[in-house]
């Protein structure tokens, strides 16, 4: 009997854990770029994101310092003066996906939408309604999408003499492949 017991709970652990989608190695670019100034662009290729296939939730954690620049000086700034990423070390989203059905995914992307909630620099703001394309190969979820928002909506703080130079309106690109 006990042995019969502990079959049953490794098989419904198992069961479980196969309704996880997971990765460490996903990606997430922003982009605050003004026409005829440099560049504000940066990318972050160690987020962490897990997806329950049961019911389409959805959470993602990127670590802000991990955000690369092309100019040295200008991750120095977003990290101490824009996005204090000493005091706020992450950022995150959670979310559910609308009239998510795992086994409706297959190697064509299908576009679904998305709501919930993105943290950044202290503060949470809604996300309501982001398209993101799905798509499902074997043991694999591929997850990408994009959304705009505000720096004004997380309380960041763009001083005058550099107003012109970045944008309001921050492009957020993201890519998931998520494991099972």
């Amino acid at each position: 009997m006990k042995k019969l017991i502990y079959i049953l709970l490794i098989v419904s652990i198992s069961s479980v854990a196969q309704q996880k989608f997971i990765t460490k190695t996903g990606s997430v670019n922003f982009e605050a770029s003004v026409p005829s100034f440099e560049e504000v662009k940066a990318k972050n290729n160690s987020v962490t994101a897990i997806l329950n296939a049961d019911n389409g939730e959805f959470a993602a954690l990127v670590l802000v310092k991990a955000f690369r620049f092309k100019n040295a000086l200008m991750e120095e700034h977003f990290n101490e003066n824009y996005a204090e990423s000493s005091q706020f070390t992450k950022a995150t989203f959670k979310g559910k996906i609308e009239n998510f059905n795992v086994n409706e995914l297959s190697t064509s992307k299908k576009t679904y939408k998305i709501n919930g909630e993105l943290t950044f620099h202290g503060v949470t703001r809604p996300i309501s309604d982001c398209n993101i394309l799905l798509s499902k190969n074997e043991n694999t979820i591929e997850f990408s999408g994009n959304l705009n928002v505000k720096a004004s909506d997380f309380d960041i703080k763009i001083p005058s003499i550099v107003k012109n130079k970045i944008a309001e309106d921050i492009h957020i690109d993201f890519m998931f492949e998520l494991v099972k």
